[in-house]
C-alpha cells in the first residue's frame, strides 16, 4: 500500500510524463520508485565532497522529503535522475549577438537544452533594428522579432517529440527602436506560442514615465540615440497587448542587476522562461519547492521545521549541481562556478485556507514575507 498521498489526476501525470517506461512505453516504474532513484542519485554527490559521507542517511532524508510531498525538484530531475540522460536543470539563458554565427550557434545549443529538457531565456537586444543595412551582403536586417519567430519556429520541431516541452522567454530592453513591434508581437499572430516574451525597463523609463518625458531609442549597433518615445504612450501599450494577450510582461533590468551576486562577471540580461530566475549568459539553474502546507500546526507556521527543510532542499540543489550531465560544456564551466539554485515555495494559497487566513489580507502579505525571510 503506497503512503504517497497523490489524487487520481496526479497518479496519471506521473505515468504519462515523470515514470521510467520501456521501449513499447509501458509504465515500469511507481511513484516510490521514482523518488528513490532520484534520491539515490542526488546524494551520491555528498561522496565528491567526503569520501567517507554518510550517503545512505543523505537518501532517506531526501527520499522522505519527496514521499511526503514536503519538496519536491524541478521535472528534469525527477525524470533524468539516475536515468542514461542525467539533465537535472531547468532553466538556461543563452546569448544572442548582432551577427548570423552567434544567432544559430545559440538556435544550436537551444535544441539540444530542450531535447535535455530545459528551457531557455534569451535577450535579443543586440540584434540590430529592422531595415539595418547588412554588410557586406548590401542587405537588410529582419530585426529581433523575425528572429525570435526563428526560435519559436525550432522549438515547436523539437517539442512535437518531447516528454517536457522546450519554453522560452524572449526579452528586448525597451530603448530598442523595435520596441513597439515587440510589444505587438503576439496580438497579431497565433505564432510564438513557444515564447513569453519580456520588455527590460530601466531605472531612466521608470523616471520618463512618472514625469510624462519622452524616452530615447538608441540603435543597437551604432549606440546613436535614433528617436524618442513617450514613456506613457510605450507602457500603455504594453499594458493594452498584455490584456489581449498576457504579453509582454516587465523586467525592472536595473533593479535586478543591483542584486546581481556576481556582477564582477557580467551583467544580467534575461531570466528564465517563467521570469522568477534571472541568469548570466551561459548560467543553469535548478530548482526546486517546498509545500508550505506541511508546515502548518496549530493554526500557524512551524518555523523550526521550515528552516530545516530549507536546510535539506539546498543541500539536495547544490548537489544536482555536481551530478548534473549539462547538456553544453560551458554551460557546466559558469554552472560549477557560480552554482545558481532556486528554492521556492508551492501551496501558499491551501496553507491560508488552512489557517483560516484571506488571501487579499494585510495579514497574507505578512506571513508571505515572514516566510520568504527565512
Amino acid at each position: 500500500m503506497s503512503d504517497i498521498e497523490l489524487t487520481p489526476v496526479a497518479r496519471a501525470v506521473m505515468e504519462k510524463r515523470y515514470l521510467a517506461c520501456d521501449n513499447s512505453g509501458r509504465v515500469i516504474e511507481t511513484p516510490e520508485q521514482l523518488f528513490h532513484r532520484v534520491a539515490r542519485a542526488v546524494a551520491e554527490a555528498d561522496r565528491m565532497f567526503d569520501p567517507g559521507a554518510s550517503v545512505g542517511q543523505t537518501v532517506k532524508k531526501f527520499e522522505s522529503a519527496m514521499r511526503s510531498l514536503t519538496f519536491l525538484p524541478n521535472t528534469p530531475c525527477l525524470i533524468n535522475a539516475g536515468r542514461p540522460m542525467g539533465q537535472l536543470a531547468a532553466c538556461f539563458v543563452l546569448p544572442v549577438e548582432d551577427n548570423l554565427e552567434s544567432i544559430f550557434q545559440t538556435l544550436k545549443d537551444t535544441a539540444l537544452i530542450h531535447q535535455s529538457g530545459g528551457g531557455t531565456g534569451f535577450s535579443f537586444s543586440r540584434i540590430r533594428p529592422r531595415g539595418d543595412t547588412i554588410f557586406p551582403a548590401f542587405g537588410v536586417s529582419g530585426g529581433p522579432v523575425s528572429f525570435i519567430h526563428l526560435f519559436d519556429s525550432a522549438t515547436f520541431i523539437i517539442d512535437r517529440n518531447q516528454v517536457r516541452p522546450g519554453a522560452n522567454m524572449g526579452v528586448l530592453h525597451v530603448s530598442h527602436p523595435d520596441i513597439e513591434e515587440f510589444i505587438r508581437a503576439k496580438t497579431q499572430t497565433l505564432e510564438m506560442q513557444n515564447f513569453n516574451l519580456s520588455v527590460a525597463v530601466d531605472d531612466r523609463f521608470i523616471e520618463c514615465l512618472e514625469n510624462g518625458d519622452d524616452y530615447p531609442l538608441v540603435h543597437s549597433r551604432t549606440g546613436a540615440e535614433v528617436g524618442k518615445k513617450p514613456a506613457r504612450k510605450i507602457m500603455d501599450m504594453i499594458a493594452e497587448s498584455a490584456w489581449k494577450c498576457g504579453d509582454p510582461g516587465i523586467l525592472f533590468i536595473d533593479r535586478i542587476n543591483r542584486h546581481n551576486p556576481t556582477p564582477g562577471l557580467g551583467r544580467i540580461e534575461a531570466t528564465n522562461p517563467c521570469g522568477e530566475q534571472p541568469l548570466l549568459a551561459y548560467e543553469s539553474c535548478t530548482l526546486g519547492s517546498l509545500n508550505l502546507t506541511r508546515f502548518v500546526s496549530g493554526g500557524g507556521i512551524d518555523y523550526a521545521r521550515l528552516e530545516e527543510a530549507v536546510e535539506l532542499a539546498v543541500h539536495f540543489l547544490d548537489n544536482v549541481i555536481e551530478i548534473n550531465r549539462h547538456p553544453l560544456r560551458r554551460i557546466e564551466e559558469w554552472t560549477r562556478t557560480n552554482r545558481k539554485i532556486g528554492l521556492g515555495v508551492m501551496g501558499f494559497a491551501d496553507a491560508l485556507i488552512m489557517m483560516g487566513i484571506s488571501y487579499q489580507s494585510e495579514q497574507a502579505l505578512a506571513l508571505a514575507e515572514n516566510i520568504m525571510s527565512r
